[in-house]
C-alpha cells in the first residue's frame, strides 16, 4: 500500500487508513540520518527553538544522535514515520530521554505514549535504575510534561550537564529493579 502524505511531507494518520483510537505500528532502532528522520528532526528543532531561548534549547541536531551512546527509535506505520525518541546513557545506572517528538498530524494517537513505554522498556532492560529528562518550562510543552507524568516522571532538580533555567522542566523516573 502506498501511503499519502499531507503537504511538506508530513505524515497523515488518517490517510495511512490508522485508527485513531490506538496506535498499530513498530517502534525499532533507526538511523537520525535517515532523510524523513532528519525531517521530522528538523520541526522538531523548530519547535523547540520557537519556544526556548537559545542557551535554554537542548534538543540535539541529527549529528549530535549520532553517538554511542545514545540509541535512537522511530515509531513506523507500513513504513512511513510518525514519531521518534532517543535513549542517552548518561552513565551506568543513570540515562536520559532525548528527542521525543511525534509527528503533528499523528499527536494524540498514543504514538508518544508508545514510545516512551518503548524506551523506559529499554532502559530498564539494561539495567538503568533511573531515567530522566528535560522538557521545556513554556505552555506549548505543556502536553509532554503531562504526559512524562502520567508515565511516573516526576519534578526533580537539574542532572547531567544541564544548569537551573526556569525555561526548563527537570524529571526523572526511578527504575525498579535496574
Amino acid at each position: 500500500m502506498v501511503l499519502t502524505s499531507l503537504c511538506y511531507g508530513r505524515p497523515s494518520f488518517e490517510k495511512a487508513g490508522l485508527s485513531s483510537s490506538k496506535p498499530d505500528g513498530e517502534i525499532s532502532i533507526d538511523d537520525p540520518r535517515a532523510e524523513d528522520v532528519r525531517a521530522l528532526l528538523q520541526r522538531h528543532l523548530a519547535f523547540a527553538r520557537s519556544q526556548s531561548p537559545p542557551e535554554d534549547t537542548h534538543a540535539l541536531e541529527v549529528d549530535g544522535l549520532v553517538d554511542p551512546a545514545i540509541t535512537f527509535f522511530s515509531f513506523r506505520v507500513r513504513g512511513e514515520l510518525f514519531g521518534v525518541a532517543a535513549l542517552k546513557m548518561l552513565d551506568a545506572g543513570h540515562a536520559e530521554v532525548k528527542s521525543m517528538h511525534t509527528a503533528e498530524a499523528a499527536r494524540g494517537r498514543g504514538i508518544g505514549r508508545a514510545l516512551l513505554d518503548h524506551v523506559i522498556g529499554v532502559a530498564r532492560d539494561r539495567g538503568f535504575r533511573r531515567l530522566s529528562l528535560e522538557t521545556g518550562s513554556m505552555a506549548g510543552f505543556a502536553p509532554a510534561r503531562s504526559l512524562y507524568a502520567s508515565a511516573g516522571f516526576e519534578p526533580c532538580g537539574p542532572f547531567g550537564g544541564y544548569r537551573p533555567s526556569p525555561n526548563s522542566t527537570f524529571m526523572t523516573l526511578p527504575l525498579m529493579g535496574g
